[in-house]
């Protein structure tokens, strides 16, 4: 793809091999920021290059520590500040999206407030993939595009597997579970499961037979594993044989990864919208990057990007 002299795609700190890649598959030349901190902790940036009437895309994943979601607002205002055309966001893992309604008193919609700071700072528009809950979509004042994860894995499986079982380990990713179901021609189960206080989960019921079945476990997101682990050991106990995850984005805190390689599954493949802390002989990491490239320059020549999130709607 040629170089377009207007375009220009710059990276913050959280994930620089995804922008790296980025610009590779666009052939285009990484944009050139300076991003430093004051002896007291204070994060500035300054683009050492022309931005005025381009169109500027700042790849950064919003996940902890929080030094990373001011960056990205940081260079938003920065850019806004140097005359771009415009400016999108792109944002690969999006941060703080658990906390998207009030589901007790006094406390925060907080993926609302990250989605007004991002519009405030000065974004045009974002980009994301997988969002915790559909919904978050609507708290943006400011264009959207949600990619989905599904075509990254899409070809898991150098072989098609017998007896393949898609499931969805709660009741919010079944739509997307259901998406894959379709695609592979597999059965679809659900399970429920209660949820007594935060990153703590008891499976309760494993809706639909798995005994003797392939399972291939849907997810946005794993963080402590604990859903995860638990899900597996409902699975073996219903007899499922083979167990396998496709997870889009590997917080994977604590002891996240121990859990994984101590448990009975065989196989985990995530994205690359988060750096794994840790390599792990069960974790797989499948590049987003293309997706992700392929929805800037299409945004960026006005084109349709409809076909990289498309999601089976039944």
């Amino acid at each position: 793809m040629s170089f377009r002299k207007d375009l220009r795609v710059f990276s913050g700190n959280s994930n620089t091999e995804f922008t790296r890649k980025i610009c590779e598959y666009l052939n285009i030349t990484e944009g050139q920021i300076d991003l430093k901190k004051f002896s007291d902790g204070e994060i500035w940036a300054k683009y050492k290059e022309n931005v005025r009437g381009r169109d500027v895309y700042i790849v950064q994943s919003t996940m902890p520590p929080a030094e990373n979601l001011l960056e990205m607002l940081i260079m938003i205002d920065a850019a806004k500040r140097s005359s771009a055309k415009r400016v999108t966001a792109v944002i690969p893992y999006f941060g703080y999206a658990r906390q998207d309604r009030k589901d007790q008193p006094r406390v925060s919609i907080t993926a609302k407030m990250i989605a007004n700071l991002i519009t405030v700072a000065g974004a045009d528009r974002a980009i994301t993939m997988d969002l915790h809950a559909a919904q978050i979509q609507g708290f943006f004042d400011i264009p959207l595009d949600h990619l989905y994860a599904s075509p990254v894995f899409s070809n898991l499986f150098e072989e098609p597997i017998e007896n393949l079982t898609i499931v969805s380990p709660d009741i919010g990713g079944v739509k997307i579970a259901r998406s894959y179901a379709k695609r592979l021609n597999a059965k679809l189960v659900v399970i429920d499961k209660r949820r007594p206080a935060p990153n703590k989960v008891e499976v309760m019921n494993v809706i639909g037979d798995v005994e003797g079945q392939n399972i291939l476990l849907i997810d946005d997101l794993i963080d402590t594993a604990g859903t995860f682990v638990s899900a597996i050991k409902a699975l073996k106990l219903k007899g499922a044989n083979k167990i396998f995850g496709a997870i889009t984005h590997a917080v994977l805190s604590g002891s996240a990864i121990e859990k994984i390689e101590s448990s009975e599954l065989d196989k985990l493949y995530v994205t690359d919208s988060i750096p794994l802390a840790k390599s792990s002989s069960k974790i797989e990491v499948k590049s987003a990057t293309h997706l992700f490239a392929e929805a800037i320059i299409r945004s960026h020549n006005n084109e349709s990007i409809s076909s990289l999130f498309d999601v089976d709607k039944s």
